[in-house]
């Protein structure tokens, strides 16, 4: 496996990511860019720990990860972007007082793990191809990094734009991604 190669599974491992990424960013309030990085890393993280996980099982579970990826992200997708819309037509509590909406750890994390089962499966193919994990994990994880971390920065721009209506576009995203998801594994498109 050659490194243009890596670089191009390491971008395409991360799209996904980065258009989840947007929509988190649209729904917070004025990110910042440690908290950017913050989600980047978590994300990032995710990412390149999947494809190890995908790797370890081999062959012998390629068949139950390959048949049910899809269905996982579309599920974790779809309910974090219910809940966001849900929370985009609440009213808001206070007087204007409340503090910026920041998403917390297992938010970020659970929507990261959505974005990164397809990874897993990835990370079974390469146990046939002799492919260095490693390498390729580093390579998804940093890739996912720098692309989470432009997309909530990207999303905040959206979200001052759009004011408080933008997580229930980042909650329509979610389900659009889970569904884009479902459809390429149900239909064997690439």
């Amino acid at each position: 496996m050659n490194p243009f190669s890596i670089l191009l599974i390491g971008v395409a491992m991360s799209t996904d990511a980065f258009a989840a990424a947007v929509g988190k960013g649209a729904a917070m309030q004025r990110p910042r860019f440690p908290q950017a990085l913050r989600a980047g890393l978590i994300f990032g993280a995710i990412e390149a720990v999947t494809p190890i996980i995908g790797w370890l099982l081999g062959h012998a579970a390629a068949r139950y990860i390959t048949a049910w990826d899809h269905w996982i992200a579309f599920t974790v997708l779809g309910l974090l972007g219910l809940h966001m819309i849900w929370n985009g037509f609440k009213p808001d509590a206070g007087d204007g007082d409340e503090p910026p909406r920041h998403h917390g750890f297992w938010s970020l994390a659970a929507t990261g793990l959505g974005t990164s089962i397809d990874a897993m499966a990835v990370g079974v193919s390469l146990a046939f191809l002799d492919a260095p994990i490693m390498l390729v994990a580093a390579v998804i994880g940093l890739c996912t990094l720098v692309m989470v971390t432009a997309g909530i920065m990207l999303g905040r721009v959206l979200g001052a734009l759009a004011g408080k209506r933008a997580e229930i576009v980042g909650g329509v995203i979610m389900i659009v991604i889970g569904t884009a998801i479902l459809h390429e594994h149900l239909t064997g498109a690439a």
